[in-house]
């Protein structure tokens, strides 16, 4: 008798410590995750905020639909720094965020940065290249606010001003709620 309770204990102590190590990964998992996506808008944020004001082409985006995904492209000018993941290149750079292929005939999709010297002007790709941050991910959808229109716009020309809202949203594999995130350019009043 004393065998067949230790037995039972034993059996529901090591359901109890199993369920709570399943919780914990699946935890750490979605936390991972969402540091990946929290560090993107980080990234994109001070980036974004030290674009220079009154320069032509500073910031650009267009709106792209590839098989019913959005695909959507947003681009800037920058030099060494967090926008071009290195701290060790020498003059201006052209960086887009935008999706790519993971593999060649593949319908996965990586988020990342597409960088190019700025005066490249090769027909090639030898000179750029590409950081990958998230992977998986089904669309990118970046939208403008216009504060002279008060709306929102799906492309922005590369003229010398910038929007004052950047939206983006990422549609993910591993949850059904894309993930959104608004970040300001600049600094508006209260």
């Amino acid at each position: 008798m004393a065998v067949a309770i230790l037995a039972t204990m034993a059996l529901a102590i090591y359901r109890f410590v199993q369920s709570n190590l399943i919780a914990i990964r699946l935890s750490s998992e979605t936390l991972a995750s969402e540091a990946r996506y929290d560090g993107l808008r980080e990234v994109l944020a001070a980036q974004w905020q030290s674009l220079p004001s009154g320069k032509v082409g500073a910031l650009a985006g267009d709106a792209f639909k590839l098989n019913d995904r959005e695909r959507d492209e947003i681009r800037w000018i920058c030099s060494a720094g967090p926008g071009l993941m290195t701290r060790y290149a020498a003059g201006d750079f052209v960086v887009a965020l935008r999706l790519k292929s993971e593999k060649k005939d593949s319908d996965r999709l990586d988020l990342g940065f597409l960088r190019k010297p700025k005066d490249d002007s090769a027909l090639t790709n030898a000179n750029e290249s590409w950081v990958p941050l998230i992977e998986n991910v089904r669309s990118l959808q970046v939208r403008y606010f216009d504060a002279r229109l008060n709306v929102w716009v799906e492309q922005w020309p590369p003229t010398s001003t910038l929007p004052q809202l950047v939206k983006l949203i990422v549609q993910r594999s591993d949850v059904a709620t894309p993930w959104e995130v608004i970040i300001p350019l600049k600094r508006s009043p209260m």
